[in-house]
């Protein structure tokens, strides 16, 4: 995996957990699992979603998810890949995610997402504090 690391690292650790973190999301997205999904965010979380509506707050994200999750995947789901890890802080990090939908067929549509995530370390844990999916219009 190709994925640019800047900042401060505080440790290799740090970096694997922040990419388990988003391999996790990518699960919980393909699997459909609303609560390992919503374990990732932080209480008091942001996340815009990918057409641009505002969540406030973990049950705010989480009855949204409720509602959309199950069923999303019927037809096609999506790969996430890093490609930029950014330590503002030790326990600060964002991320940039590459996003790719994969119809039930096999094949690849044009469709692609960038994500970021805004990370925040509390202990020894990674959380989403606050996030964006972006939907990529083409050119």
């Amino acid at each position: 995996m190709d994925i640019e690391i800047s900042g401060q690292v505080p440790s290799q650790g740090d970096v694997e957990a922040i990419l388990a973190l988003v391999a996790a999301v990518e699960v919980a997205q393909q699997t459909e699992d609303v609560d390992g999904f919503i374990a990732l965010f932080r209480e008091d979380a942001l996340w815009v979603t990918g057409h641009g509506k505002r969540l406030y707050g973990r049950d705010t994200i989480h009855e949204f998810t409720r509602r959309v999750l199950p069923g999303a995947t019927k037809d096609s789901y999506a790969t996430y890949t890093p490609d930029h890890l950014l330590f503002v802080r030790p326990d600060v990090a964002v991320v940039n995610v590459n996003q790719t939908y994969i119809h039930g067929d096999g094949e690849t549509p044009d469709d692609h997402g960038s994500p970021v995530y805004f990370l925040a370390k509390d202990g020894t844990h990674w959380q989403i504090a606050a996030a964006q999916n972006t939907v990529v219009v083409p050119d």
